[in-house]
């Protein structure tokens, strides 16, 4: 099954991390990528570079605003998609992520299972 892991943070810290640190984020965030790649669970990762823009119906018509859909501190800063045997397993990936972790990041990571091309969720 597929599961899309949103991965959150705090643009404020991460753009505050000194480089050594961001370089050692990097090289971790990296080697945990290659080790899924290699084990052939990970689909895709992508990083995202700007912050996106919301479309919204106001009165009937499309109205199009810069920033996410609902105010926060933290956003989806980037995603990567793997194709593993349960749940479990895209947890313990989740629980795995360095950037969760890294210092004062704290960020977080949201699973959500992927329908398939039937539209079944499993």
């Amino acid at each position: 099954m597929k599961y899309l892991m949103l991965i959150y943070g705090n643009e404020e810290i991460w753009g505050s991390l000194p480089d050594g640190d961001l370089t050692t984020l990097i090289n971790q965030v990296d080697a945990f990528n290659e080790a899924l790649r290699a084990s052939g669970e990970l689909v895709d990762v992508q990083g995202l570079v700007s912050r996106p823009r919301s479309v919204r119906i106001v009165d009937d018509t499309p109205v199009v605003t810069d920033g996410p859909y609902l105010e926060a501190k933290e956003y989806v800063g980037s995603y990567f998609v793997v194709d593993v045997d349960n749940e479990q397993r895209a947890l313990e990936i989740a629980r795995d992520y360095p950037g969760t972790r890294f210092g004062t990041t704290s960020g977080g990571i949201e699973i959500w299972p992927l329908m398939s091309g039937d539209g079944a969720d499993h």
